[in-house]
């Protein structure tokens, strides 16, 4: 089992890994906040010399599988006070880092470097290629032209803080390589190891949970409808009071879409606490009350007796949809408006605008795998992005305690820590 207590590097150690007056920043996690604060430092400190450490094979593995391949960039709010919004957990923290770097001067600094960005209806920006592949491949061109060291396949086992003025930060990785910085970044996302790690340096590690996910339904004749989707439906979940709205999809598994998604990470702490296991109720019709689509089916059933139920939808729902419900609520497949019973009637009111659905477990986006929880946000001095237990020592990403709902915001969070960050460090 690793040990974990204070060991600086020895001033022999110091000696043979340093010479002069270069500084040395290294940063831990290869993704989209590590790799904007290391071109953002190298700008500021040409002499400097930066190094980030990345567990895995491949950097940036989140940019690549972002927006399906796409790269979700950022999103086309661009009032620090309106984004604040957007983030269930970090919006007093973010509020003042956002007047400095904000989705605009995101979007300005891809465009600037050859990545023209578009902006799609609901606000979700991308690179115009639909390839995340354009930002993977600014970001690390732009790091190799500033001289920024990339080492792959370096997991860290252990950090040691300077004991004393004049030491280095010291990272031990799990082959026994050791690595030292004046100043260290911590920009590993969603890991548990590293929590750990954080947690032995005296900083407190809010229990993560699942954010963004979507929800099991164990209903045959809804999966059965799987793909169907609907532009603005609103879910309710009596449980917490909670309520969101927005695109709703059906899946082989239940339902999913940015409703869903927004219900997740607004309720992460709630819902699981319930663990999973609670009552959803779907308005499929933009939040039409039951009273006026009553109605309207009353009027179907006087204009069109002689038609068949089930021919056409009488509201904005696709056909398969409004079949299923016709099927839920005891129709026949040849009943005539004619002869719709007023339960039948009633049920199918309930079925567009208040039904409810059991909710029996989630299903994340493996990869993209969001979490609320992480460094306690009190602890960390937002300016700089800067620890308030140890002098530089850093922050960004997913590591802290902060978290968005779908659409780019939790990119954009990674972009300006990233950046504030390498603007702070030296």
């Amino acid at each position: 089992m690793l040990q974990f207590h204070p060991l600086s590097c020895s001033p022999m150690e110091s000696a043979e890994m340093f010479s002069g007056d270069t500084r040395h920043f290294l940063i831990i996690g290869g993704g989209a906040a590590g790799f904007f604060a290391a071109i953002r430092a190298a700008e500021m400190n040409p002499n400097a010399k930066i190094t980030i450490l990345e567990q895995g094979k491949e950097t940036l593995s989140k940019v690549r599988i972002s927006g399906g391949g796409r790269c979700n960039v950022t999103h086309a709010c661009f009032d620090p006070t309106e984004l604040v919004k957007f983030y269930p957990r970090g919006k007093n923290a973010l509020r003042g880092p956002f007047t400095r770097f904000c989705t605009g001067d995101t979007m300005e600094w891809f465009e600037s470097r050859g990545v023209p960005l578009k902006i799609e209806e609901d606000g979700r920006v991308f690179p115009t290629s639909d390839q995340s592949q354009s930002i993977i491949n600014c970001l690390e061109g732009a790091a190799a032209k500033a001289g920024i060291t990339v080492l792959k396949h370096k997991k860290v086992a252990q950090l040691y803080p300077p004991e004393e003025p004049g030491q280095r930060w010291k990272v031990l990785t799990i082959k026994g390589e050791s690595y030292y910085g004046d100043a260290l970044m911590l920009a590993t996302g969603s890991s548990k190891f590293v929590w750990d790690l954080i947690s032995h340096l005296g900083h407190t590690i809010v229990q993560p949970v699942p954010s963004l996910f979507t929800f099991n339904i164990a209903l045959p004749w809804l999966h059965q409808l799987a793909g169907i989707a609907v532009p603005n439906a609103i879910v309710k979940i009596p449980k917490s009071k909670l309520e969101t709205d927005g695109p709703l999809l059906i899946t082989h598994w239940g339902l999913s879409g940015p409703a869903i998604l927004k219900a997740s990470a607004w309720g992460a702490r709630e819902l699981e606490a319930y663990n999973y296991d609670f009552d959803i109720k779907v308005n499929w019709l933009a939040g039409r009350s039951r009273e006026s689509v009553t109605e309207q089916l009353r009027q179907e059933k006087q204009e069109n007796a002689r038609k068949k139920i089930d021919g056409r939808a009488p509201v904005e729902i696709p056909t398969r949809l409004w079949k299923a419900f016709c099927q839920q609520a005891g129709c026949t497949e040849d009943q005539r408006w004619a002869d719709l019973r007023k339960d039948q009637l009633n049920k199918l009111a309930e079925f567009l605008c208040e039904h409810t659905f059991p909710v029996k477990g989630k299903s994340t986006f493996k990869d993209e795998f969001v979490t609320a929880g992480g460094v306690e946000l009190k602890e960390v001095n937002f300016k700089k992005f800067e620890s308030k237990i140890h002098d530089n020592l850093f922050f960004a990403g997913e590591v802290l305690n902060i978290d968005a709902v779908t659409g780019g915001f939790n990119f954009q969070a990674a972009w300006t820590g990233g950046w504030i960050v390498g603007t702070e460090v030296f």
